[in-house]
């Protein structure tokens, strides 16, 4: 894998910058692309706090929306799949650029003729497509950064890119939610997220324009553009542990982002818990969650990366889970430190899943791009498979069935990480 190709044998003021990044595990050229990554990230986090409940306010059913989460986390998942496949057939700069694109054309739709005359299909439709904006962006960076960043500080750079990614998604969006909305209301905070959107994209794209690697593949430059596209199928029957850490990946977020459809409401409705404090909560759990990304993926390059991924990624969100579930059940809205506190476990045995993205390119060494496809169709899948438990679980077992549904599937995924074994035995 090649270096960063930033270290320079003439004195200047910036060697020591990058010297410090580069220990820190970002490549310097990518800097900047991790600084704009987080502002956009921002900008599509806005949402996901409070969307569920203004739509149902709105007059939308439950199940409606789950079904528009559903079709959003669908087309989610197939732009994540492609991004890698994408990134080696033209670059993964013109995949990120097409994902800003689309995020900014779909948003104007959504909030014009959905969301601006209430049109359930305009709201269905526009939501669809701007799911296929996010996973372009931020999962072709992605595939940028597997390209430039050496193999030993591999888990520490996917560390910072879920810093970034869910700094964002939905930590930082969340905050600025909960501050725009008192004073705003909930559509002028959309608007707003999309100025937001534009001003990450932009800082991203800007920063990384003379960053290396940014084109098409070598390998891609030899094979039909067909082909190279439904690599990462064929991977998954050639290389079938890509294919299991896909899986791992898919149920990795799909607790979160049930979660943000379905307790909200059951905070508030139920629980008798005030909005505010959900929106403080989420902001707890993921301002959790950022720190403690960077702190596993540093301790995946040292305790390994599949074991890391066992214990604390499958195993440690299986219990707090139930934590989510029971200790604001038990205790009330008079309880909650104790919430704070459960959110807190929460966010941070979910980044316990982080070293995943440095270890599956190396499960086929010779087709990384192939391989992040795959492993960020997983991503994609969460983003619906989340709601979709929701909406079919939730009316026959209960909360108390969809997180105990979490928690199982959290388990088998400790399970299959502990089969993720790369090619030379690590």
């Amino acid at each position: 894998m090649a270096g960063t190709g930033m270290k320079s044998t003439t004195a200047s003021p910036y060697v020591p910058v990058a010297n410090a990044l580069d220990r820190a595990g970002i490549s310097p050229a990518l800097a900047v692309g991790y600084l704009g990554l987080l502002i956009f990230m921002i900008g599509d986090g806005v949402e996901s706090a409070y969307l569920s409940r203004f739509l149902v306010d709105r007059g939308n059913g439950v199940e409606q929306v789950a079904l528009l989460f559903t079709v959003y986390g669908l087309t989610a998942s197939v732009a994540a799949w492609f991004s890698g496949a994408l990134s080696d057939l033209i670059g993964p700069r013109r995949v990120m650029i097409a994902g800003l694109a689309i995020w900014i054309a779909a948003q104007l739709g959504f909030l014009l003729l959905g969301v601006g005359t209430n049109s359930y299909v305009g709201m269905l439709f526009f939501y669809a497509v701007r799911g296929f904006g996010y996973p372009l962006f931020a999962f072709g960076f992605l595939v940028w950064i597997t390209r430039v960043t050496v193999r030993e500080r591999l888990s520490s750079a996917a560390g910072w890119f879920w810093f970034a990614f869910t700094g964002g998604l939905p930590t930082l969006g969340a905050l600025v939610a909960a501050m725009l909305l008192p004073a705003l209301g909930p559509l002028t905070t959309l608007w707003v997220a999309l100025g937001v959107i534009i001003v990450g994209g932009a800082i991203a794209l800007l920063g990384l324009a003379r960053t290396p690697f940014g084109g098409p593949s070598a390998e891609a430059a030899h094979e039909h553009p067909i082909a190279t596209l439904l690599t990462s199928l064929t991977l998954a029957y050639t290389r079938p542990k890509v294919a299991v850490a896909a899986a791992v990946r898919a149920i990795n977020t799909a607790s979160q982002f049930g979660f943000l459809l379905f307790l909200p409401i059951y905070f508030t409705r139920t629980l008798g818990f005030e909005l505010t404090f959900w929106l403080r909560l989420v902001a707890v759990i993921f301002t959790t969650n950022i720190f403690f990304n960077l702190a596993f993926g540093l301790i995946g390059d040292r305790m390994g990366w599949r074991r890391t991924v066992a214990i604390c990624g499958g195993m440690g969100t299986a219990i707090s889970t139930l934590a989510m579930y029971y200790v604001p059940t038990v205790f009330g809205p008079s309880g909650a430190p104790w919430v704070i506190a459960a959110g807190a476990f929460y966010g941070a045995t979910l980044a316990g899943y982080v070293p995943l993205t440095a270890l599956t390119p190396w499960l086929a060494p010779e087709r990384r791009g192939a391989a992040m496809s795959l492993l960020n169709l997983g991503a994609g899948i969460s983003v619906w498979l989340g709601p979709a438990v929701v909406g079919l679980l939730l009316a026959p077992i209960g909360a108390a069935g969809v997180m105990w549904t979490f928690a199982l599937l959290h388990l088998l995924s400790a399970a299959l990480a502990m089969t993720l074994t790369t090619p030379d035995g690590k």
